[in-house]
């Protein structure tokens, strides 16, 4: 059984206990969510969408706050002595999902 849930604004392919890494997610370490944006379900071999899907819940728990690997933004313009350097790392959620209700 999966299911295709929308968190933070991105699509994730589910199952009961994977883990799986989020944008930065509001609550503690520990701390049990819900998501009720379901958008496709799988249950075996039967699939549910759409108007199927009333009701139909995700259930997670927020394993640890990290952030990810440090990505280098380099611009430059030849001739000019333009040259601009920047990092950023994003900060993520990791997550393990509890439980899929139908």
């Amino acid at each position: 059984m999966y299911a295709i849930v929308s968190i933070a604004g991105q699509q994730f392919k589910v199952a009961k206990d994977q883990q799986i890494f989020v944008h930065r997610l509001q609550g503690d370490e520990g701390a049990s969510i819900e998501f009720d944006s379901v958008l496709l379900a799988e249950n075996e071999g039967s699939f549910k969408l759409g108007a199927d899907l009333q009701g139909a819940k995700v259930s997670a728990k927020i394993v640890s706050h990290l952030k990810g690997d440090k990505v280098i933004i380099f611009k430059k313009k030849r001739r000019k002595g333009y040259k601009k350097k920047n990092g950023h790392r994003q900060q993520f959620t990791k997550i393990e999902i509890t439980g899929i209700t139908l």
